[in-house]
């Protein structure tokens, strides 16, 4: 980086839309600045150079300048190598950038989680599987401050296989004296299993799904996801 401009930056877009009649305000999770806000000047005409490069799921290298919130794309450039996405995919991908949307903060590094992504779009293409998608809830909550607490209670004693926990929030899996009623009641077995990220048991792999739908949701504070609203609608006969 000179000054204020950025050179070949490993980035993803999120999301972009309209500016003025023939450009674009892009979204954009680069590896060593997070979520930054990025200016595409004439990308919507139709020979612009960027219009077929600035496509969602894609691995480019990104360079911009500038000094304001929204810095302005200098050059962008496809690297390949990533299938595109369809389907069922394709929304998963859509579900992943919304959460990164919402949740990650402006110009805040997340290098590790721009791993995690990357691979979890390869994995995609491949074909979507409810475990690639837990394994990332637990890297992006991890690296929001939410890390999941999974090894112990919150009073510092091992996580039993052989027992129930409230998982609150706060203080992490609290041991319950029998299986009944929590408002949000996981087994330890899953807690180990969402640790490990072995998800061949079944009830591990539903259980970890409700506690991170659960926790998702509390950080969003109330807000509803699109992604998740067209899962549902996709799942009604």
């Amino acid at each position: 980086m000179q000054g204020n401009k950025v050179d070949a930056q490993p980035a993803f877009v999120l999301h972009a839309y309209p500016f003025r009649e023939t450009s674009l305000i892009v979204e954009a999770f680069a590896r060593d600045f997070g979520r930054v806000a990025l200016l595409a000047r004439g990308a919507r005409r139709p020979r612009s150079i960027l219009r077929g490069v600035l496509m969602a799921f894609q691995p480019l290298e990104l360079s911009w300048a500038g000094k304001g919130e929204i810095k302005t794309i200098v050059k962008a450039e496809w690297q390949g190598g990533q299938p595109l996405l369809s389907g069922k995919a394709l929304l998963c991908g859509y579900y992943l950038n919304e959460l990164l949307l919402h949740l990650l903060p402006r110009e805040d590094a997340h290098a590790r989680l721009f791993s995690v992504y990357a691979e979890t779009l390869r994995q995609f293409a491949e074909g979507p599987k409810e475990p690639d998608l837990r394994l990332f809830e637990r890297s992006f909550l991890q690296e929001l401050g939410y890390g999941l607490t999974l090894k112990h209670d919150e009073q510092g004693r091992p996580i039993d296989p052989a027992l129930y926990y409230a998982y609150e929030i706060e203080r992490g899996p609290v041991r319950l004296r029998e299986s009944g009623e929590a408002a949000l009641m996981v087994s330890g077995k899953t807690l180990i299993d969402l640790g490990a990220g072995d998800f061949s048991d079944p009830r591990s792999l539903l259980e970890a799904k409700q506690l991170m739908r659960t926790l998702i949701a509390h950080c969003l504070g109330g807000k509803g996801l699109e992604t998740r609203k067209i899962f549902l609608e996709s799942q009604e006969p």
